[in-house]
């Protein structure tokens, strides 16, 4: 039996080489060796406002980027988070598990809330327990992380054993695995902040469906400083973040990197990830033209990945609900 992955997207901005480089990639690379499950998590989602022309727009984008990445339906199963109503209903049943505190030192909720103030959510506060549902209906072995969900995956350790403590053996203990390199790409327009899909900055991040006039305006405006030397080196994280990026997306060592634009300036250094970055996007770009262009081809994939995994999901709820007496 193969290992189970389970990760989740949320369909909201715009997907771009952040999110394919510490994920989607490595979730194509995975597909041989793991039993893989994708999630579009709009549950999640919503705990921001989201206009809803849009949202349900963005949730068969999002999905279609995921196959034209190589996210192969046969190997791996994709689907919508609403579409298997387990999700919601294990997430308040775990509720009734976790201690408030536990919730309260979440410190992604401490972030988000202090821009949001008086208008955040209480499904904000809550999204660490509708992600324990996510990951622990599947019996999931690893979840696939970026350092800042981390604490996310503990909690949800935590959760399962609190339970298992109560009713016996209940739910698998999932564990975090992280990428080594790329696994937190920085924005173009400030290295200190993960490039992220909520921010809208013109020139924070590059699209996975931008243009290459698109591509090498931002990635010509992108910040270095006022060094010459091109060189990995952390401390200079503007040339560090663009150097990781050309990296990941032409293959070449740090070393050889290093040697093959030694004597030169940024301009050259950029106008070569400008293109590195255009012709890996290409074969993505095109395959996402392909099948966005065929009428309900999304939706039928997506309703065969809820298919396959809407069993699991619901055999896992009937053994939780029998052992704390409901039904």
């Amino acid at each position: 039996m193969k290992k189970r992955i389970f990760s989740g997207i949320q369909p909201t901005g715009n997907i771009h080489i952040g999110n394919y480089l510490a994920a989607i990639r490595q979730w194509v690379k995975s597909q041989p060796d793991y039993d893989n499950i994708f999630c579009i998590v709009d549950l999640h989602a919503i705990t921001v406002p989201q206009d809803p022309h849009i949202f349900r727009d963005k949730i068969r984008e999002v999905a279609c980027i995921l196959f034209a990445s190589g996210i192969d339906p046969k190997l791996s199963s994709v689907f919508v988070q609403s579409h298997v109503p387990a999700h919601s209903e294990l997430a308040w049943i775990l509720n009734c598990f976790i201690p408030i505190g536990w919730m309260q030192r979440m410190t992604q909720f401490k972030e988000k809330s202090q821009k949001q103030k008086e208008s955040v959510s209480t499904g904000l506060f809550d999204y660490p327990a509708l992600m324990a549902a996510d990951i622990l209906l599947y019996e999931t072995d690893f979840v696939p992380v970026g350092e800042d969900q981390k604490q996310h995956v503990e909690l949800t350790r935590d959760i399962a054993q609190r339970f298992n403590s109560i009713y016996g053996e209940t739910f698998k203990l999932p564990e975090a695995i992280f990428v080594e390199t790329g696994g937190r790409i920085m924005g173009l327009d400030d290295p200190n902040k993960k490039m992220s899909k909520s921010d809208a900055h013109e020139g924070h991040s590059i699209g996975l469906l931008d243009s290459p006039d698109e591509i090498r305006l931002k990635i010509m405006r992108a910040t270095t400083d006022s060094q010459r030397e091109i060189r990995f080196d952390e401390k200079r994280p503007g040339i560090h973040n663009l150097l990781i990026i050309y990296q990941l997306f032409s293959g070449i060592n740090k070393a050889e990197i290093e040697a093959r634009f030694d004597g030169k300036g940024y301009a050259d250094f950029k106008q070569e990830l400008v293109e590195s970055i255009i012709e890996n996007l290409k074969p993505l770009q095109a395959r996402y033209r392909e099948i966005a262009a065929e009428s309900g081809y999304i939706d039928r994939l997506l309703e065969e990945g809820s298919a396959k995994v809407r069993s699991v999901a619901e055999r896992t709820l009937r053994v939780v609900k029998d052992k704390i007496g409901l039904g």
